[in-house]
């Protein structure tokens, strides 16, 4: 791949669902104020992580599918494991949501879909899901260029919201939701900030895609560039697609949107026409953000067994060079989700937050592995003045995440782990199958606090103390 097709597969991972959604989730929340501050937040933490990401592929160009194996090279076999397993899982969780807003979407104009976790709208997602595995089979390098064309498409419809409501930029209409409207409750801003910290999260998944796809880099370098350019380009739209509808709507009107609530912003500004057109622009790139996802899924399952990380089974490839095993489990897993969204009550956020505090263990053992290899010094022979850098950038990265754990709260860490631990029979599994020892001390530690917060949150799901 070069330059520009990994800067895609970054664009394209990043924007997905998430930027549709934005304005409502912000709206319910806080205000303008509110939203600069996590906004400064949000891109300084994951800008650091984006740096720590480049610093990696610098520091260590020998290690490919770079989310889990540097967990692995930092924090013991079991802490890769786990990177791998939670970065895994929640890109299938990542999948189902997808899924649940295709459905959301398609329900404003065809009830019969209603919040997108319906009947009819869970057999039109095992119909789109297996067709994409079947598309997928057939070649990593097609679906890489599927992806490219897609992305140039879907960022069409973000663009023209942006000139249309710059349009109608109303001053007064944006001071008066400056601090938080008017007709909103009343609630402390670290409270409002809080309130989008898992948005922010889950529209930033994907700045590792070109990480992800190192081993297909024609230059390796490309890696970290691929990632800082599609981070900046992406967070500006971001930004401007949450700030701008303040100034155009009342924050109580753009709360009470209908997901995904761009398309009731631009339908306010130009007519209906405007809430068809987002609609498509939504579907396009939700299926396009799908397809990258999906081969991220496959890409990492097979890369952890190439490290004898899982079982030796998900290590095989077909002729088109696409981990076949992994793809069949990763869409396998997916549809249970899907099916499983029935009995959610609101199964549009609960799939969002889930999917973001699950990608959070990797990235913080990523950030963590920055900090370790800046103090020891490896890989910096001959730029020994960039090892302070890159250590401060690592440091700021692990204090992010470590806030995102505490704003996402104890329920969802919980839930986490209630997934974390049957995944380890994949951990058993592989060890045995590598003919490998299963725990070290340090390993069995972890394990047993995973276990007793899985046990936690199992006991909160039957006693109702915790719901989905």
């Amino acid at each position: 791949m070069s330059l520009v097709a990994l800067t895609g597969m970054v664009v394209g991972s990043m924007v997905g669902a998430g930027i549709f959604n934005l304005p409502g989730r912000f709206g319910a929340a806080t205000g303008p104020f509110g939203a600069i501050i996590a906004w400064a937040i949000a891109g300084t933490g994951m800008y650091m992580l984006a740096r720590v990401f480049q610093a990696l592929a610098e520091r260590k160009p020998d290690i490919d599918a770079g989310v889990f194996a540097y967990a692995k090279a930092g924090f013991g076999d079991y802490m890769g494991f786990l990177s791998a397993f939670g970065y895994w899982l929640g890109s299938c969780l990542g999948n189902v949501f997808y899924w649940v807003l295709i459905g959301s979407t398609l329900g404003a104009f065809f009830p019969v879909f209603g919040g997108g976790n319906t009947l009819t709208a869970i057999v039109v997602s095992l119909i789109g899901i297996w067709t994409f595995h079947f598309m997928i089979l057939r070649g990593v390098e097609q679906a890489a260029f599927i992806n490219s064309v897609v992305t140039v498409a879907k960022i069409v419809p973000i663009l023209v919201t942006i000139i249309a409501l710059i349009f109608v930029f109303n001053y007064s209409q944006f001071a008066d939701n400056f601090f938080g409207g008017a007709d909103m409750p009343e609630k402390p801003l670290l409270q409002q900030v809080r309130d989008t910290m898992l948005i922010t999260v889950f529209v930033f998944l994907g700045i590792e895609g070109a990480s992800v796809y190192s081993r297909f880099a024609k230059t390796r370098a490309d890696v970290g560039r691929a990632t800082i350019l599609g981070f900046v380009g992406v967070t500006g739209l971001m930004v401007a697609i949450t700030l701008l509808p303040y100034a155009s709507m009342m924050q109580s009107q753009i709360a009470g949107l209908r997901q995904p609530s761009l398309a009731g912003v631009l339908e306010s500004v130009v007519g209906h026409w405007g809430a068809v057109f987002i609609s498509v622009g939504v579907l396009i790139s939700v299926l396009g953000a799908y397809l990258a996802w999906s081969l991220i899924c496959a890409e990492v399952m097979f890369a952890a067994s190439k490290s004898k990380d899982m079982p030796r089974l998900f290590s095989a490839q077909n002729g088109n060079r696409v981990p076949a095993n992994a793809l069949w489990l990763t869409n396998a897993v997916v549809s249970l989700f899907v099916i499983s969204t029935y009995w959610s009550q609101d199964a549009f956020n609960f799939m969002l937050d889930m999917t973001s505090v699950t990608t959070l263990l990797p990235y913080l053992l990523v950030a963590g592995y920055g900090v370790l290899l800046a103090r020891s010094g490896e890989g910096y022979e001959g730029v020994e003045n960039q090892r302070g850098r890159d250590q401060i950038f690592s440091w700021i990265a692990v204090i992010y995440v470590l806030f995102m754990f505490l704003a996402a709260g104890l329920k969802y860490v919980l839930l986490v782990a209630v997934l974390y631990v049957p995944g380890t029979i994949l951990y058993v599994w592989a060890r045995r199958d590598w003919k490998m020892p299963l725990f070290s001390p340090r390993d069995l530690v972890i394990f047993a606090v995973t276990a007793v917060a899985g046990l936690i949150g199992v006991w909160g799901l039957i006693s109702g103390t915790i719901t989905p």
